[in-house]
């Protein structure tokens, strides 16, 4: 008789677990209604690999997998391979519960499965301002959102805002004490010629800069100039956009001219740069790098200033001094920076 209750029991609560677990239609509905563009995603409790696969809908994201039964990590693991191709984009460990073995401010996305404890207290900290953390209670996902903190300023312009005044609001900034992430390339290509880094800016959670992402192998390689997005808390990569023809690579005074810094604005939900050395002001969707607008007659902008809803380039309808530099020494070419390269002080509009 015993045998008879036992296995029906467990039949039903297996059954009942298998219900309560979460699917892949729970998680396209998160992903659509958390407004999370990319960025890092921790799944709690999972026991399906093919679940968590799920929450890895394009390259703009990076998903961990937290097992709290260590006898399923190898199970989750093989699913999570088998349903995305590949492993290390999506990853899976074991954890015992208690702190989350995540540094502050670093998951954009977290679920957390039935079942599951974690404190309110460790939701936000491991968040990321404007993270979202979804609990799933009563075969309910319950929601916890991250206010952006007030003490956390952005970044908008070359010279930090429109004004032109190199001075951040921000209060939380200070000393450092301990690394966020690290990301790639680990080295530029050369400290006496161009940088490869020509502009940066930060706005809502998100680093946009300018990177030669050309072979470091030599500097006399070509370059391969790209505009990026990461997410400024993890590092994670969103999105990239290639740039036909950038400044040359081989100008000889590392930071390159200061009019590739004043080309990169972003505001909001846009990106306003010039996706060419010549090119006209662009207007990007700050979450998918797509072009939205492209501004006819701002061909030859040198500067871009957004404020008060309005967008101000400064246009060279001249000859552009830069397109067609090249250099004339292999080394020795910083004395033409001062005499070739100087303010034309011809009219801009």
């Amino acid at each position: 008789m015993k045998k008879l209750i036992l296995f029906p029991t467990l039949w039903i609560f297996a059954n009942v677990a298998l219900l309560a677990a979460s699917s892949k239609d729970d998680i396209s509905r998160i992903l659509q209604e958390s407004d999370v563009k990319g960025g890092f995603v921790a799944h709690v409790g999972s026991t399906d690999g093919s679940v968590t696969a799920a929450l890895r809908p394009s390259e703009g994201y990076q998903v961990q997998a937290l097992v709290t039964d260590a006898s399923k990590l190898d199970d989750v693991r093989k699913e999570i391979r088998k349903e995305a191709g590949t492993y290390g984009p999506i990853a899976a460990d074991s954890w015992e519960g208690g702190q989350l073995p995540y540094i502050d401010n670093l998951v954009n996305l977290l679920l957390i499965e039935k079942g599951t404890e974690v404190s309110q207290k460790e939701i936000q900290r491991v968040l990321t301002p404007l993270g979202k953390a979804y609990r799933k209670k009563d075969g309910e996902w319950k929601v916890i959102e991250k206010q952006w903190p007030e003490e956390i300023d952005e970044w908008t312009h070359y010279l930090h805002g429109a004004d032109g005044n190199a001075v951040a609001k921000d209060t939380r900034v200070g000393p450092p004490r301990r690394l966020q992430w690290v990301g790639s390339p680990r080295w530029s290509r050369h400290h006496d010629r161009m940088a490869s880094m020509s502009a940066l800016t930060s706005t809502g959670g998100r680093l946009f800069y300018v990177m030669d992402e050309g072979s470091r192998v030599s500097i006399q390689l070509p370059p391969d100039w790209k505009l990026i997005a990461r997410d400024a808390f993890n590092g994670v990569i969103l999105w990239k956009r290639e740039i036909p023809k950038w400044h040359h690579h081989l100008w000889p005074l590392k930071s390159g001219p200061t009019q590739l810094a004043r080309r990169l604005v972003t505001k909001g939900d846009r990106v306003y740069f010039t996706m060419g050395i010549t090119a006209a002001v662009s207007a990007l969707d700050a979450t998918s790098g797509k072009t939205l607008v492209t501004y006819k007659g701002s061909e030859g902008s040198e500067e871009i200033l957004v404020a008060n809803g309005s967008l101000l380039a400064l246009v060279n309808k001249g000859a552009s001094e830069l397109k067609d530099y090249v250099p004339k020494h292999n080394v020795g070419d910083q004395g033409r920076v001062r005499t070739e390269f100087v303010w034309n002080e011809n009219p801009r509009i």
